[in-house]
C-alpha cells in the first residue's frame, strides 16, 4: 500500500469515528476545491459560482501566517479536486499540498506577479522570519485588486481544464469578478487623489502593494506580523511621523496592537483599522472583500486629509 493511501486511511478512521463529516459525501456531485486563506478563497468562490462550494483552509478569525494545518483541514486538501494556495505564504500548507493533495494545485505567486520586498525589510532577522519565509518577494499582492483579478482568471482556466462541461460559466464568472475588481482599483486611485498627506503607517508590512496609489507605507513591523521592531526603527519612524504630519496609527482587526498602541499614545495620535484582508473574523461576518476594501479606502482617506 502506498504512502498516500496510509495518510488517507489514517485521516480517515478518527474521523468516522467520532462522525466528522470533514471529509465530505464521496457521492456528492460537483467539484471539490480548497483555498489556502481568505483572499484566494474568494475568488475562487466567485469564479466557481454555484457550481461548488469552496473550503477555506484558515478559518475565520485565525492569522493566515500561523496556521497548522488540523485533520479536517489536511483530509480537505486530500480531496480536493483544486487547490489554490501561495507557496511560501504559510508553510503548514505548502507541507500539506506537497504530502497530500490528489488532485490540481495552482499556486497564484505566478499569476500575482509578485513585487520585490522593499529594501529596507531584507535585513529582517532570521528569528523574525522563521515559519514566515516570504523569499524576496512581497505576497500580500491582493491589496491590489487588479492582481487579484489576474488570479481569478488562472483559477477559472484551472478549473475549464478540470470540469470542461462548465469552462464557460468559470470563464464568465472570472469576468465578472475582474469588473468588480476594475471598479475597485478605479475607486483607489480618484479616492487617493489629492490628499494632504501621502504617509500611512501600518502595523506590519502588509500594504506595500498600495504604493500604487501613490502611498508611502511605514509599517511599525515586517513582512510578519510577529516581527519585532527594533528601538532604531521606532525612532526612525516617530521622525517620519512629526515631519508628515501622520495623524493616525493604523492596526489590523485580527492584529494584536502591541506595537501600535503605545506608539499612538505616546505621540497623541488617533489609532484606526486598516483590514490586511487575510482573514474574516468570524462565521458570522457578513464582510466580504470588496466591502472591507472600501472600509480600508474610507480609513485611508480620513487619515490623510482626501477631497
Amino acid at each position: 500500500m502506498s504512502r498516500r493511501h496510509l495518510v488517507v486511511l489514517s485521516l480517515a478512521l478518527p474521523l468516522v469515528l467520532t462522525g466528522c463529516s470533514a471529509l465530505g459525501d464521496e457521492s456528492e456531485e460537483g467539484l471539490q476545491v480548497a483555498a489556502a486563506f481568505y483572499p484566494l478563497q474568494y475568488a475562487a468562490q466567485r469564479v466557481a459560482g454555484d457550481l461548488t462550494e469552496v473550503d477555506n483552509l484558515t478559518l475565520p478569525g485565525k492569522e493566515p501566517h500561523d496556521l497548522e494545518l488540523t485533520v479536517s483541514e489536511t483530509a480537505l486538501i486530500v480531496q480536493a479536486d483544486l487547490v489554490v494556495y501561495e507557496d511560501g505564504f504559510q508553510p503548514a500548507v505548502d507541507d500539506g499540498i506537497d504530502q497530500n493533495a490528489e488532485g490540481a494545485v495552482l499556486d497564484v505567486t505566478e499569476a500575482a506577479d509578485l513585487l520585490p520586498v522593499e529594501d529596507g525589510h531584507e535585513d529582517e532577522s532570521e528569528e523574525e522570519h522563521e515559519g514566515h519565509d516570504h523569499g524576496d518577494h512581497d505576497p500580500h499582492f491582493w491589496q491590489d485588486p487588479l492582481r487579484l483579478a489576474e488570479v481569478g482568471d488562472a483559477i477559472a482556466d484551472e478549473l475549464a481544464e478540470i470540469d470542461p462541461d462548465h469552462a464557460d460559466d468559470f470563464r464568465a464568472n472570472a469576468a465578472d469578478l475582474r469588473g468588480d475588481l476594475e471598479a475597485l482599483d478605479a475607486e483607489y486611485a480618484d479616492g487617493l487623489a489629492g490628499c494632504e498627506r501621502d504617509t500611512v503607517v501600518v502595523s506590519h508590512d502588509a500594504f506595500g502593494y498600495l504604493a500604487k496609489y501613490g502611498l508611502h507605507l511605514a509599517p511599525v513591523a515586517g513582512l510578519s506580523p510577529d516581527a519585532e521592531p527594533t528601538p532604531g526603527d521606532l525612532a526612525d519612524l516617530q521622525r517620519l511621523i512629526d515631519e508628515e504630519g501622520v495623524t493616525t496609527v493604523f492596526s489590523e482587526r485580527l492584529g494584536s496592537p502591541r506595537f501600535t498602541r503605545p506608539l499612538a499614545e505616546d505621540l497623541g495620535l488617533r489609532t484606526d483599522v486598516l483590514d490586511p484582508l487575510e482573514g474574516l473574523t468570524s462565521e458570522d461576518d457578513t464582510s466580504d472583500y470588496l466591502s472591507l476594501m472600501r472600509d480600508n479606502l474610507s480609513a485611508l482617506r480620513e487619515a490623510n486629509g482626501c477631497r
